[in-house]
Formats: C-alpha cells, sequence, structure tokens
C-alpha cells in the first residue's frame, strides 16, 4: 500500500517553525553585536521620530481647530441705539435666508455676563453705571455657504444694513489656519516618504556589511549546495528585526516626547480657561508605524543580498 504524504498542516507547521528558528537565530546573532546593532537601531528610530512627531504635533492642531468650528463666521454689532425688539427683528430677517443655518442672539446683559468671567475684569465692570456693550447677532452659516468669497460677500452686504454698526469676520482666519495644517501635512507626508528611503539605505548598507563580514561563510555554504533563499532568509530576517526594533525605538520617542509636553500645554491652555490633551499614536498608528519600518527596512535588505550576494559567489 502507497504511503500517504504528509499533511498540508503538517508542512505548513513544519515551515513555520524553521522560519521561526531562523528568526530567532538571526535576533541571536544581532545582540552579539550589541554595540552596532544598537546604533543602528537608533538612527531607524530617530530617523522615523522625526516625521512621526510632526504628523502628531499637526494633528493636534487640527484637533485644535477642529473645537474652533462653533465659531460664529461672522458677528454683527448692532448700533447702541438699538433695542431688543428691534435686534429680534434683525434676527428673524436673517433666520428666513436658506444659506444660513443659524443665527444666535447675544444681548447686552449675556455679552457683559461673559465679558465678565471671561475677561477677568469682574471688580472694575462692576463700577460701571450702565452696560456699555452693544447687542451682538452671531450668524452660521450652511457648509455649502462657507467658503471665503461667500463669508465676505454676506459680510459686505450686511455693513449696509441701517441696524448694524460694524461686523467682524471671525472664521477668515480659521480657514487661513487650516489650510496651512493641510500644507504641513503634505510636506510631512513627503518628508516621511523621504526618511523612509534613508531608512532603506540605512538597512541596506548595513546588510551590505553583514555580506561582506560574512563572505568566506557563504562561499562555504555554497560550496556544500545551500541554495540562494537558504543563504538569503538570515539576512532578510536581518532586515525584519532592525525595521521592527527601530519601528518600537521611534515609537517610544514620539511618545516620551507627548509625555513631556503635556504638562506645559495644559499649563498653556489652563491660561485660557480651557483644557487640551495631547494625542500620542494611537494603535492604528502605532502598527502603520511598525510595518512602515519592517516593510523599508525588508526592502532595503532585500536590495543589499540581491546585489552583493553574487559578489560573495566563489569564481
Amino acid at each position: 500500500m502507497r504511503r500517504r504524504g504528509p499533511k498540508l498542516l503538517d508542512r505548513v507547521g513544519h515551515w513555520l517553525d524553521r522560519q521561526l528558528q531562523i528568526a530567532v537565530e538571526t535576533l541571536g546573532r544581532l545582540m552579539r553585536t550589541p554595540l552596532p546593532t544598537g546604533m543602528t537601531i537608533a538612527v531607524i528610530g530617530i530617523t522615523l521620530a522625526l516625521p512621526i512627531a510632526l504628523y502628531i504635533m499637526t494633528d493636534n492642531l487640527r484637533a485644535m481647530a477642529g473645537g474652533w468650528d462653533q465659531t460664529a463666521a461672522i458677528s454683527l454689532f448692532l448700533h447702541q441705539d438699538i433695542d431688543d425688539d428691534a435686534a429680534q427683528h434683525v434676527a428673524a430677517q436673517l433666520r428666513e435666508r436658506p444659506e444660513l443655518a443659524r443665527v444666535d442672539l447675544i444681548s447686552r446683559e449675556q455679552a457683559l455676563d461673559e465679558f465678565r468671567t471671561l475677561g477677568g475684569f469682574a471688580e472694575a465692570l462692576s463700577q460701571l453705571t450702565s452696560n456699555p456693550l452693544p447687542i451682538v447677532l452671531a450668524i452660521y452659516p450652511q457648509a455649502a455657504h462657507s467658503s471665503s468669497e461667500r463669508l465676505e460677500a454676506l459680510h459686505a452686504e450686511l455693513l449696509t444694513w441701517p441696524e448694524v454698526d460694524f461686523a467682524r469676520m471671525d472664521t477668515l482666519w480659521l480657514q487661513r489656519f487650516q489650510a496651512i495644517i493641510d500644507l504641513a501635512q503634505r510636506a510631512v507626508v513627503l518628508l516621511g516618504a523621504l526618511l523612509g528611503l534613508g531608512v532603506l539605505l540605512i538597512v541596506g548598507n548595513t546588510i551590505r556589511l553583514e555580506i561582506l563580514n560574512r563572505r568566506v561563510e557563504i562561499e562555504i555554504m555554497e560550496l556544500v549546495g545551500a541554495t540562494a533563499s537558504f543563504i538569503r532568509r538570515p539576512f532578510l530576517y536581518a532586515g525584519v528585526w532592525y525595521g521592527l526594533l527601530g519601528g518600537i525605538t521611534a515609537w517610544i520617542l514620539v511618545n516620551l516626547a507627548v509625555l513631556l509636553l503635556q504638562q506645559p500645554v495644559s499649563r498653556l491652555a489652563s491660561l485660557y480657561r480651557s483644557e487640551f490633551p495631547l494625542s500620542g499614536l494611537g494603535p492604528a498608528e502605532t502598527l502603520l508605524v511598525l510595518g512602515g519600518s519592517i516593510l523599508f527596512s525588508l526592502i532595503g535588505s532585500w536590495v543589499a543580498v540581491n546585489r552583493h550576494l553574487r559578489g560573495a559567489e566563489p569564481g
């Protein structure tokens, strides 16, 4: 009776055991040279930490700007002689316009209470015999009508109303700020790609030196019939380890920087009676960093192995 071949699961298990064994052996070889290995990992970590830190900074700035989205697009300051009834009539006219999402009326008393609370001039304001603040209408446009061109046209129109003393554009600076953040994030992506190429070159050069140091060993393996994939595999795993450990180092550096900056940022936010917790790398970003680091390092080791193993072949 014919013998049955090994089952597919047995073959897969044997292959995984072999890969794990080679990976562990490669890590042990790297650990036997701690100084050069540590320096390479540190260089990779610092190289990756720079664009990641800039990304975290722009992401936190975007989150901060997102908290300002509720700011009124236009604030209308009515004349001092406009009473509450007339102001309600103006607000009703504005609410009938389909391009406006909301119009809030801020009375003189509300404005004074808010100024007293946020301005820190409660004692000085208590000396006033009358309220000098005007009635304000806070205008919030629909999203489709929030472009700077439409807001400027609306601003110019409202200035012609007889009840309006002056109007202030409140969100143009926010739109410019968000545009700057968009530009900065694109620059960070470009910088990350360039520094990722740097990681590829660092690992590639490190693997090249490792191949040169083990040239005699490689020649002996070829003489006894070792396949190219067998010779190549440890160097590829070395690239994977460099990428993984370098990515972990970058993650530690970035989160340590966020931790160190949290206290001064909280102190600054408290001066404005606000809170702003900095956010570091989340699970998805962490996986992306580690995966990208491993990928760049693996590509660098693959290029170095294919490029330099031919030079190690015996003539």
